[in-house]
């Protein structure tokens, strides 16, 4: 059964510790299965067409927020939707990375994703011809760090040789989802993710994703099985979108406010419960998650 995470616990009327841990653990207690928390550094100022958000817009930081939330919380896995990774050095945020896991039990999906705003790249000194190569790169020593009893990644962007690094996550790797809905994103999650997560489509645009990313799969020879598949989707949820989004392979739905008030701090902490509310696994016919191990 498909399983409902949430998104947003870290911007607008969460960009608060004690509002954002007050949405996770309710999360929780309604039967969750995650939270997801995004990232945005900096924000272009003025707004260009293209930016999600304005400038003033708050937006906690994800991996510290879910660090707060992680020791007020018991079961709910805790997910970043996305990690900007281009503008993060894989040796320090491996370090980052693999302490949340641990202080967590093993609960952290890290969502990644390579962003594209020019200015918010520029600022943290990436540029945008270089997200890509980047992003391979840092993720092929992340699960170097990780797993490899000698961790070594040489190439444009990372010199790891001569190092070690403990401890080493839960299981010995952290589950990574990699996000975005280009072919070069589908190559990503089969080659380097145990996830793929797709933001606001709808039914349609959910169904070529995963006929795409079927095809990334059988061009390396991985099952698509083996790819946990979320989605934001854009439409208000009902039994039946719930069902077919399941039919289409989805694995996870991962609700979103609608845009408007929420994404223009127009929201109160009290709308976004309300919401919250209104969208858990019991009133969509969807997979609950026991509130306790």
């Amino acid at each position: 059964m498909i399983a409902i995470g949430l998104f947003g616990i870290t911007m607008g009327a969460c960009a608060k510790v004690e509002a954002s841990a007050r949405a996770a653990g309710l999360a929780e207690r309604l039967g969750y299965d995650s939270v997801w928390a995004p990232e945005h550094a900096v924000l272009p100022a003025p707004r260009p067409p293209n930016s999600p958000l304005d400038p003033s817009y708050p937006i906690l930081d994800p991996l510290v927020t879910l660090a707060h939330v992680a020791a007020l919380t018991t079961r709910i896995k805790l997910a970043t939707g996305v990690v900007l990774i281009p503008q993060h050095h894989p040796v320090l945020l491996s370090k980052q990375l693999v302490t949340l896991d641990l202080l967590s039990a093993g609960r952290l999906m890290f969502g990644v994703g390579v962003g594209y705003l020019d200015d918010e790249l520029r600022a943290s000194g990436v540029p945008m011809g270089e997200r890509g190569s980047r992003a391979d790169e840092y993720l092929r020593a992340l699960h170097s760090l990780w797993a490899d009893e000698h961790p070594h990644c040489e190439g444009a962007h990372v010199n790891i040789v001569d190092v070690d690094a403990h401890p080493r996550p839960t299981g010995g790797r952290i589950h990574v989802v990699v996000g975005g809905q280009a072919p070069a994103a589908h190559r990503r999650a089969v080659q380097f993710g145990a996830g793929w997560y797709g933001f606001r489509l709808d039914r349609a645009a959910a169904a070529a994703q995963v006929e795409s990313l079927r095809r990334a799969a059988e061009a390396v020879g991985r099952d698509l099985a083996e790819l946990e598949i979320s989605v934001t989707p854009v439409e208000p949820l009902t039994n039946q979108i719930v069902a077919d989004y399941a039919g289409l392979g989805v694995d996870r739905l991962v609700v979103a406010p609608p845009r408007g008030p929420f994404w223009r701090t127009g929201w109160s902490y009290t709308d976004y419960e309300d919401f919250i509310r209104r969208n858990a696994p019991a009133q969509l016919g969807a997979a609950e998650i026991p509130d306790s191990p």
